[in-house]
């Protein structure tokens, strides 16, 4: 069980990694890209099964505020990185609102995830 946690908080990281640095590597230019779209997608899944996995085990209290908040901040980044990844693929050009939506609301979720 603590090797899936462990993997699991893995690609979450890495999730968040991939978000924001695409996001500051496109910063002059702004867009979402289709790691970002994928990397949104972990995020957002290895972070329920996280949350899955410390509620089943009795020896860790779960924080359900924060759990909600970042859940929050993560269904706005895959909705605006589906967005953006839609717009990108159909060939329309993406909004600097929405690639800086995408990118800004991964780092604010890592801020949380750290800070609270």
């Amino acid at each position: 069980m603590t090797f899936l946690h462990s993997l699991l908080v893995l690609i979450h990281i890495l999730g968040a990694a991939v978000i924001v640095g695409t996001w500051v590597a496109t910063f002059k230019k702004p867009t979402v890209t289709t790691w970002q779209f994928g990397a949104s997608i972990a995020m957002l899944i290895s972070g329920l099964l996280l949350v899955t996995l410390n509620e089943f085990d009795p020896d860790i209290a779960v924080n359900h505020a924060k759990v909600a908040v970042k859940l929050l901040l993560a269904l706005g980044v895959f909705v605006a990185a589906l967005i953006g990844w839609r717009k990108q693929r159909a060939g329309q050009p993406v909004s600097t609102g929405l690639a800086h939506g995408t990118g800004g609301t991964a780092l604010i979720a890592m801020v949380v995830a750290v800070l609270w």
